[in-house]
């Protein structure tokens, strides 16, 4: 069977952790879409790793980890991350898996990313300019490069012919702020770099652990409200982020999903540009952001802060079937006086529990619960009916809302700050 872990939001949700956290249930995590735009934070032991693409099990001796085909793949982004794991993983090769089927990114998709988002002026979508649109846009119009063809022996002359494709195209944007060549030697560098790993029919290796009775969990990246047909289009990533990708991401048929685990911050955060309801402008939205630490992972860029969004919540969790709520970060919220939920939408002259079919030409006014805030500090060790009846207040009218159960509570990033109920 394979369970899966998705974000419920727009990415940042705190997913890694929470992979490494369920990892010791299972033989194998794999990630199933995506590229170097995630990252998925792990801290324990005093030190804090950044994963972007390769799966959040890593760091757990016993896991097998497998870069499904569904995901894009930089080989210099990956083998400079294999660098930042090495001390940590000097066994990692034996297991960490990568489909052949996977998808490259070349260095020409970055540049296109960076013509095309430069081209848009004001209405930038605000891509992360590592070239996963412009490789996902390749393997729609069947003209990518995969990680099998990497062993072709005519590998040079394949990759001559898909990059002067896009060179055309960037001469079109007139962009010239890159240096082809540099990049291709670091490219082909980290090319021979992946030859030396383990690269596999991906589909057939899942569905024999599935056989074998292995348990696998199926990680997620980005968020479900920036999937390519539910999220807030156009204002989302290339990719399907909900749990219905894992059967394309990974090559299993439906009947083998199991448990979906969906994540969630206390609050909401987004990272780039698109609608964001509930974002706050104020002090309380600047103190979410220093007291959450609410800077991109991977881009380091600032994230716009705000308050929990209910309707887009249970919106997420209706798309993705799921099972079982993970609260992310309520230790950010910790000494606030009041706290604030939307509970509705008002648009069209209306008040609606409905996310629009098109949010971004659609006016929306979040309507908001009110909540009284807790204590500055929440101890979980005496457990959950221990902590401020005020917390539990709030965790209990999430799951009331939304009709699920919160079945983990996150209030740090270290693994020992996690209960489990």
């Amino acid at each position: 069977m394979v369970d899966v872990i998705l974000g419920l939001q727009w990415g940042d949700e705190g997913k890694g952790k929470i992979a490494d956290f369920l990892t010791p249930q299972y033989h194998v995590v794999a990630r199933f879409q995506g590229g170097p735009n995630a990252g998925h934070s792990l801290e324990f032991e005093g030190k804090k790793f950044v994963l972007n693409t390769i799966p959040s099990g890593i760091f757990r001796q016993d896991t097998l980890n497998l870069i499904g085909n569904g995901v894009v793949i930089d080989p210099v982004r990956l083998q400079q991350e294999i660098g930042r794991i090495s001390d940590e993983c000097p066994n990692y090769k034996e297991r960490l898996l990568i489909s052949k089927k996977a998808h490259l990114i070349l260095p020409t998709h970055r540049i296109l990313d960076a013509a095309s988002e430069a081209s848009k002026g004001v209405g930038k979508i605000g891509s992360t300019l590592r070239g996963i649109g412009p490789t996902y846009r390749d393997k729609v119009g069947r003209s990518g490069l995969r990680v099998g063809d990497i062993l072709h022996s005519d590998f040079a002359s394949i990759y001559r012919q898909a990059t002067a494709a896009h060179l055309r195209l960037i001469e079109h944007y007139g962009y010239t702020d890159f240096d082809l060549k540099a990049e291709e030697i670091a490219f082909f560098e980290a090319v021979e770099f992946l030859k030396g790993h383990q690269l596999i029919n991906s589909e057939y290796f899942i569905n024999d652990c599935i056989a074998q009775g292995k348990k696998i969990l199926a990680e997620g990246a980005q968020g479900s409200m920036l999937d390519i047909e539910f999220g807030t289009y156009p204002f989302v990533t290339s990719s399907t982020t909900l749990s219905g990708g894992v059967c394309s991401g990974l090559g299993i048929a439906p009947k083998h999903i199991g448990k979906v685990y969906g994540i969630f911050k206390a609050y909401c955060t987004r990272v780039g540009s698109g609608p964001f309801p509930t974002e706050l402008f104020d002090q309380t939205g600047e103190d979410l952001r220093r007291i959450g630490h609410e800077y991109g992972a991977t881009t380091g860029r600032e994230r716009r802060c705000g308050w929990l969004d209910l309707v887009a919540l249970k919106y997420a969790c209706m798309l993705n079937g799921v099972d079982e709520l993970i609260m992310m970060k309520g230790d950010v919220l910790n000494g606030m006086d009041n706290i604030s939920a939307a509970t509705a939408y008002q648009y069209e002259g209306a008040e609606h529990k409905q996310v629009p079919s098109n949010m971004v030409n659609t006016p929306v006014e979040p309507v908001y619960s009110q909540h009284k805030g807790w204590s500055k500090d929440i101890d979980l060790i005496k457990g959950y009916d221990a902590m401020d009846q005020e917390f539990r207040d709030y965790i209990e009218y999430i799951e009331q809302y939304i009709g699920h159960r919160i079945s983990v509570i996150s209030m740090g990033p270290e693994r020992e700050k996690t209960l489990q109920r």
